[in-house]
């Protein structure tokens, strides 16, 4: 396969019938770029103007790309996807906010985690609870939908966390954010977002793969080896691995972690028109030393408390362990009148296993005395079946073409969790707290709570060409969802309810370019609350409006969006008046969140040699108390750019800035009661550079907070410090 483009020289080979596609980027004007650049982020036309040359025309060179299929990866964007749904279109043609996180943008940022690649996409904001886990927000609202390889597998709960933010994201090809409701998909969640993990797939029929290994700050190092290989001559059957370990210290005392993880998948045209692909999935982790918990923002006498960021609540002999194992297949068939026929299963098991302890109370500013120590043994197992089968493809009506998905899918979560308790412990003086403690006699253990949800469905949506500019998208899902729970002192509560999510969304192309859309989306959220009358209230329902601009240059090598939205909540439970004698609360359906706001993003290259992701979103979000979420940044602008220097061909510099605005918590509970905590807004630089010295061998180096800026990555009765000025090595052979 050969190429001109640095682009096109990322592209694997898929197995379809050889085409040859020629691409021309010659003129290139800016002139529209410039336009939406300025209108959405403020920038000045006249200072972009002067990087151009005097016709504000740069020219670039004919690509040529032979090869049996485009890979549709291109830099830091896609040309096409099947996100939000399940239609293969480009960013342009889809009527909602979209952000693609591609394999060169993971590689280029070091983006190691999920929780790495999730922190920095557009309108996503990380909050690390402690050093262990993490929750992911957008537009106000918990991210709990996650579907891998398009498949809705996954609806996380706000009490547990198995880990999913620290899964490695070496094994994927790109992860798909879309913003706002998402239930045509999905099924139940949040209208916050929704994330799709694409896993990579053995596309390539010849021997190829790469060896990496990695040196950081505080003693971190590891290794990843990936590669595809052919099993049969003619290429028809491969098979892809990817595997890693890594390990170090981290900058809070006594903190470290060991991750081993590995992949493997199969890929075999079965047929000429028929694709299988079986494959595994495993990670495992451990933590020694994890806070529960965090640092006390107060002294007992009510002044704020200024630990340093290495200073450790936990205990020497805490840790947390997690494993996840997932077996998945899809086999897809393709007819001989373009329809498709594509099926999906998997079933994923996650155990955790932490033994922690939480410190609560507030020092004395001169003793340390004050604090307390509950300890808590917790283990528990997820499990989750899940399949998806789905048609699509065109059809002719009205004398115009249209296109049609329908489909079904089936899911099933199980969570059990046992735990145990100790006495717990006074630390003595906190002020010199070393984690050094004995540890306690462990009870055994005992069942502590259990829930099972299952959702059946059936979706179709329509995409029909009104006219030449104007396309509207229409689709439902059917859900029939049942779900039970149980605890030790509450017994068991089951309930089923069946919900119709509607989806729609008009899109008009002003152009070869441009694009103006609207949409209308729907999630729903099941709950646990009662009415007067004993009937579980109905589910929260999450409304999305959005309306926007789209516009894709250079064949999709260049997308841009900007969305204005507004997310309404409605039947959240909201508690009646205690009647006299009664010892039951009880609940009504309301008003809930309602969030408005704008997100633009312009992701893709700007020139052969520069490729740049730069988003931004600002959003207000209130409910019936006033504004909800005040701990979660309001605006947000995230900026990362790669550029191969025309003079120097081997080295590629780049870097990025993440902006966050003022933060604040107005209760949280402080030693004199209620108390208001702020945070300024802040920046978080990033810089990388690559030197490729042969075509094989090439060093990076990322280097994160590049100005050690000390922030709260978590805030209210507790803080949680975000991660110093660090730096990251990686020396990678290709072949």
């Amino acid at each position: 396969m050969k190429t001109s483009s640095r682009h096109a020289g990322s592209m694997t080979q898929q197995p379809m019938a050889k085409r040859s596609v020629v691409t021309s980027l010659r003129a290139w004007r800016h002139v529209s770029l410039i336009a939406f650049l300025a209108a959405t982020l403020g920038a000045s036309s006249g200072a972009l103007a002067q990087s151009d040359s005097a016709d504000d025309t740069t020219s670039l060179e004919t690509v040529t790309v032979t090869g049996e299929n485009l890979y549709e990866n291109v830099g830091y964007t896609r040309r096409s996807t099947s996100a939000g749904t399940r239609f293969d279109l480009s960013p342009k043609e889809i009527p909602q906010a979209l952000s693609i996180i591609t394999e060169q943008r993971i590689s280029d940022q070091n983006l190691r985690t999920v929780e790495d690649v999730l922190a920095n996409t557009t309108g996503v904001s990380a909050r690390q609870i402690d050093s262990s886990r993490v929750s992911f927000f957008s537009r106000g609202f918990r991210i709990n939908s996650f579907q891998y390889d398009g498949l809705p597998t996954l609806n996380t709960d706000n009490r547990w966390d198995f880990g999913e933010g620290a899964l490695n994201a070496a094994i994927y090809d790109r992860v798909e954010v879309v913003r706002g409701a998402n239930g045509l998909l999905t099924g139940a969640g949040n209208p916050g977002a929704s994330v799709n993990f694409v896993r990579k797939r053995a596309n390539s029929r010849e021997l190829t793969g790469s060896l990496s290994g990695s040196l950081g700050r505080w003693n971190q190092h590891g290794t990843v080896a990936d590669v595809t290989t052919p099993l049969t001559q003619s290429g028809d059957v491969r098979a892809r691995f990817i595997g890693g370990y890594e390990e170090g210290d981290s900058h809070l005392d006594r903190f470290s972690e060991r991750t081993k993880f590995g992949y493997a998948v199969i890929d075999a045209d079965v047929t000429e028109h028929t694709t299988l692909s079986v494959g595994y999935d495993y990670h495992r982790g451990r933590h020694s030393s994890p806070t529960w918990g965090g640092l006390p923002l107060w002294y007992a006498d009510g002044g704020e408390t200024h630990y340093s960021r290495s200073f450790s609540v936990a205990p020497d002999w805490s840790y947390n362990d997690r494993e996840s194992e997932k077996v998945f297949a899809d086999v897809e068939h393709r007819f001989a009148n373009d329809w498709t026929l594509r099926g999906a299963a998997t079933h994923a098991v996650t155990n955790l296993d932490s033994k922690l302890a939480y410190p609560y109370g507030f020092p004395d500013r001169a003793s340390g005395q004050g604090m307390y120590y509950f300890t808590g043994w917790n283990r528990g197992e997820r499990e989750v079946d899940a399949v998806d089968v789905y048609a699509s493809g065109p059809f002719s009506l009205l004398g115009r073409q249209h296109e049609l998905v329908i489909g079904g899918s089936y899911s099933e979560q199980t969570n059990d969790y046992e735990n145990t308790f100790t006495a717990g412990f006074d630390p003595g003086n906190f002020n010199r707290w070393d984690g050094l403690t004995p540890e306690q006699q462990w009870p055994d253990f005992a069942p502590s709570e259990g829930t099972s949800v299952r959702q059946k469905a059936v979706y179709s949506a329509a995409r029909l060409s009104l006219a030449d500019p104007l396309t509207l998208i229409l689709g439902a899902r059917h859900s029939d969802w049942s779900g039970s729970s149980w605890t030790a002192a509450g017994g068991t509560d089951a309930q089923a309810q069946n919900e119709i999510t509607p989806y729609g969304g008009l899109i008009y192309d002003i152009d070869d370019t441009w694009s103006v859309f609207a949409s209308y989306t729907e999630i729903f959220q099941p709950q646990e609350y009662r009415d007067a009358s004993g009937r579980f209230l109905d589910p929260i329902v999450g409304k999305n409006y959005e309306t926007g601009l789209k516009a894709a240059w250079l064949d999709g090598l260049l997308n841009a969006s900007l969305s204005v939205f507004r997310i309404e909540q409605d039947n959240v439970a909201q508690a009646d008046p205690l009647a006299p004698g009664a010892t039951q609360t009880t609940y009504h359906a309301a008003r809930g969140v309602v969030s408005r706001g704008v997100d633009v993003e312009v992701s893709g290259a700007l020139t052969r040699d520069l490729d740049m992701t730069v988003g931004a979103t600002h959003y207000t979000a209130t409910d019936a108390d006033g504004p909800y979420s005040t701990d979660r940044p309001r605006t947000q602008v995230k900026l990362f750019s790669s550029y191969r220097v025309p003079q120097w061909q081997p080295l590629t510099v780049g870097g990025g800035l993440n902006w966050q605005s003022h933060t604040f918590v107005a209760n949280a509970a402080g030693p004199n009661g209620p108390q208001r905590i702020d945070q300024g807004s802040y920046t978080l630089a990033s810089l990388f550079g690559r030197y490729q010295f042969t075509p094989q061998l090439a060093m990076q180096v990322n280097i994160n907070n590049l100005f050690d800026e000390t922030y709260y990555s978590y805030f209210d009765g507790y803080g949680v410090y975000g991660e110093p000025l660090n730096a990251t090595t990686t020396l990678t052979y290709s072949f």
